[in-house]
C-alpha cells in the first residue's frame, strides 16, 4: 500500500511541476518575436505529433490509411469543415480498406 501511494505522489509532482514551474519562472511577457512565435505552434505540433501515428494503425492497409490522410489534407486544404474532413477522410479510408 505505501508503494502504491508513494508511486502516484511521485506521478502527481512529475505532472504538476511542470505546469506551475513556467508560470512561477517566467513571470513577464516574452519580448524575443521568436519565442512568441514559436510558442505559438508547440500546440499544433503537439497535436500533429499525437495523432499522426495513429492514423496509420487505425487502418487495416497502409494504402487505405495513405488515401484517408490525403483525402482530408486536401479537404482541409479547400478550407471545408472540420466535420467535414473528418467525415472524408473516414469515408476514403473505409472505401481503401475495401479496395485494398
Amino acid at each position: 500500500m505505501g508503494y502504491i501511494l508513494s508511486a502516484i505522489l511521485v506521478m502527481a509532482l512529475v505532472t504538476y511541476l511542470p505546469r506551475v514551474l513556467p508560470l512561477t519562472l517566467f513571470t513577464g511577457k516574452l519580448a524575443s518575436p521568436f519565442w512568441q512565435s514559436f510558442l505559438a505552434y508547440v500546440p499544433y505540433a503537439v497535436l500533429g505529433a499525437m495523432t499522426f501515428p495513429g492514423i496509420f494503425y487505425a487502418t487495416e492497409s497502409l494504402p487505405s490509411a495513405l488515401l484517408g490522410t490525403l483525402t482530408a489534407v486536401i479537404a482541409a486544404y479547400s478550407k471545408q469543415s472540420l466535420l467535414t474532413v473528418a467525415l472524408c477522410a473516414v469515408a476514403a479510408a473505409a472505401i481503401g480498406n475495401l479496395l485494398f
